[in-house]
């Protein structure tokens, strides 16, 4: 996940969103489509009801779709740092299965940054308060474009240069 922001009026995320993004895209014609905030604290937050075509087993949301929105929401937290950076590595420990229709709060935040390296962590819990899921990820900070460089992100620049 590819996260970039630029600070915004309290309360509000101003992140560089990509419209077909399947977790943040208002376009993507199947997407999530979650709306995530920021607080005060730099804790990033969401409110998510996923339905049955989320589902792996029948009734219960499919993992995958869980670790991807836990890595949005931590990806968030990096972006609202005013950074630009891609997970580098994910991993989610699962404390209870989620039911589809089942109420959700998302969290995510930044734990340290050393250098380049970003730790974060996220957690998915159920209305009362159980934590349903908790991810653990390290973003790697791209480096600052070149003067001049062409391209609007460091990304962009780096995979013309690879040609």
């Amino acid at each position: 996940m590819l996260a970039t922001a630029t600070r915004a009026p309290a309360g509000a995320l101003r992140v560089q969103i990509q419209p077909g993004c399947i977790v943040c895209g208002p376009d993507h014609p199947h997407g999530l489509r979650i709306r995530y905030g920021l607080a005060e604290d730099g804790v990033i937050t969401a409110s998510w009801t996923p339905t049955q075509g989320w589902e792996g087993f029948r009734g219960i949301v499919h993992g995958g779709i869980l670790s991807t929105v836990l890595d949005e929401a931590m990806s968030k937290a990096v972006a609202a740092a005013e950074c630009e950076a891609l997970t580098g590595e994910l991993r989610v420990r699962f404390r209870h299965y989620v039911a589809s229709g089942e109420k959700l709060q998302i969290r995510g935040w930044i734990v340290q940054r050393t250098k380049r390296l970003i730790e974060t962590e996220a957690t998915l819990r159920a209305e009362d308060g159980k934590e349903r899921a908790h991810a653990w990820a390290t973003f790697l900070a791209l480096p600052k474009p070149r003067t001049g460089s062409p391209g609007p992100s460091g990304l962009i620049d780096r995979r013309r240069e690879i040609k």
